[in-house]
């Protein structure tokens, strides 16, 4: 597996790695404790080195499964985690990133990843009642401490970011990205990233699973699966961003890949500092994922891309109203 260098961070990965997060958790299909730990360890021994978890995926679980299939290899590969939010009765129950909370999550991830530090660690979403340089502040103190190693942050505003990396430098910054959700071009993101030295995280690469020719307008998502709430998997809109998917089959056909390998190369050609982390709970579908890192597209290749994506217009938002209110803060 080829590596990468998040930003002037100095964090090297590989050039994909593996978000956890579906394997037991936002879908209607999730495995077992032991089923996710044996996928990491697969992930391993095909040359990923960067796994993305968090405390609300579960909540709690994720990073337990997690870590017990790491710590064979822990000195072999970088563990994210998040930060950010409250919890009652064991469910999510809004936002909390004052410092005390900070402190004490990072002491409970410590716990539940089996580590002795935590390599990246997000602000999974930003909080407008804490200063974000107070957020920051807690992390550098964290990192003074040695419990963690690098600060990220999640779908923060371009402004929100800066003000964050003026206090304690930001290694990573992971928002959705993908061939059907661009805003980090047009934001000001991409670009306070290469400016800072800041690397770049995309989650859902894949679309949730759109972008890899796999759902059409029949699909029938299964109770617990997040994607029912989300404006682009009505089957109206399924239909009406076929088209993307129909583009991505043709450029896969030349280049004998599959679309899902042609999203992530395409992403993987942007920037040298931008590594996508899909999901998945199935080994062919992984190693599938991990075939991207070898497909070259060329300059011509990615000009065809972007001219046929410019002629199509996405149907609905990524979130609906009350989700797309907590990112670019």
């Amino acid at each position: 597996m080829k590596t990468r260098t998040l930003g002037r961070s100095g964090l090297e990965v590989s050039a994909l790695g593996l978000g956890c997060m579906g394997l037991d958790f936002g879908y209607a299909t999730k495995v077992s404790k032991a089923e996710g730990v044996t996928l990491i360890r697969q992930a391993v021994d095909r040359g990923v080195t960067f796994f993305d978890t968090a405390e609300v995926y579960g909540p709690f679980t994720n990073e337990e499964m997690v870590g017990e299939a790491l710590a064979p290899v822990r000195d072999r590969v970088t563990i994210a985690t998040k930060f950010g939010f409250n919890f009652e009765d064991g469910k999510q129950a809004g936002l909390n990133s004052r410092p005390d909370n900070i402190r004490a999550v990072a002491d409970a991830s410590l716990k539940r990843l089996g580590v002795e530090v935590i390599d990246l660690f997000y602000q999974h979403r930003v909080d407008p009642d804490v200063p974000v340089e107070d957020v920051a502040g807690a992390v550098a103190d964290l990192i003074a401490a040695g419990k963690v190693r690098h600060f990220g942050m999640s779908e923060p505003s371009a402004a929100t970011l800066r003000r964050a990396h003026a206090v304690q430098p930001v290694a990573a910054l992971q928002n959705e990205y993908s061939l059907w959700t661009r805003g980090p071009e047009t934001n000001g993101i991409l670009e306070a990233c290469e400016e800072l030295g800041i690397g770049f995280v995309p989650y859902s690469p894949l679309g949730k699973g759109f972008l890899t020719g796999a759902m059409s307008a029949d699909t029938k998502l299964g109770e617990g699966d997040f994607r029912a709430i989300l404006p682009r998997f009505t089957p109206e809109a399924m239909v009406r961003n076929q088209a993307l998917v129909d583009l991505l089959k043709r450029i896969a056909v030349e280049k004998q890949a599959t679309p899902a390998q042609i999203a992530l190369a395409w992403l993987l050609a942007q920037k040298p500092w931008i590594v996508p982390i899909p999901g998945t709970t199935k080994l062919h579908r992984l190693e599938e994922n991990l075939g991207a890192a070898e497909i070259e597209l060329t300059q011509s290749d990615l000009t065809r891309i972007e001219t046929a994506a410019a002629e199509i217009q996405v149907e609905g938002d990524r979130y609906p109203p009350n989700l797309m209110a907590t990112v670019g803060r």
